[in-house]
């Protein structure tokens, strides 16, 4: 979901995984997904129903960051935007993934003295999933900028939660 240019794909797709469906509403982002993985992405996901997206076993997710950002106006949840979180919470709500992984601005940790991912860790661990999150920077894995990013991590399983390492640095 929030495709991009597909980044986040990428990674998944070269472990052998398959995508099953994208979402973008930035017309040059969608160009260039296309061109790059031969598949359009859906439009705006919050005018798609969770039913007519097909089952899938894992959602990635990278949603509007700007109302969490240091650079935005810290509206939050209540945010347009900052409210996609709950498109992602139907969504997987809906298909009951085996995960997700979810990732923002390091901001979204400390939005509002950290209310906003309390309440984001209760709608996902309310949905029966065990989430855990970090900050990790790129500069960590020989990238060449800092950009710190928040992930968020959620299993149906306990098992697989207390056997999650997050990736460390090269």
């Amino acid at each position: 979901l929030f495709s991009g240019i597909g980044g986040m794909r990428i990674p998944f797709q070269e472990k052998g995984l398959e995508c099953v469906f994208s979402s973008e509403t930035d017309k040059y982002a969608s160009m260039t997904y296309e061109a790059y993985f031969g598949e359009k992405p859906f439009g705006d996901i919050t005018r798609i129903s969770p039913s007519n997206i097909p089952d899938f076993d894992i959602l990635l997710a990278g949603f509007p960051c700007q109302p969490f950002s240091q650079a935005g106006l810290k509206r939050g949840l209540d945010d347009e935007r900052g409210g996609m979180f709950f498109t992602i919470r139907d969504i997987i709500s809906y298909h009951k993934p085996r995960a997700f992984l979810l990732e923002n601005v390091k901001g979204l940790r400390t939005h509002d003295n950290q209310k906003t991912l309390l309440r984001i860790f209760d709608e996902l661990e309310s949905l029966g999933y065990y989430v855990v999150s970090k900050i990790i920077a790129a500069k960590d894995f020989n990238l060449p900028q800092r950009r710190e990013r928040l992930f968020i991590v959620g299993f149906k399983t306990k098992k697989y939660h207390n056997n999650f390492a997050v990736l460390k640095p090269l």
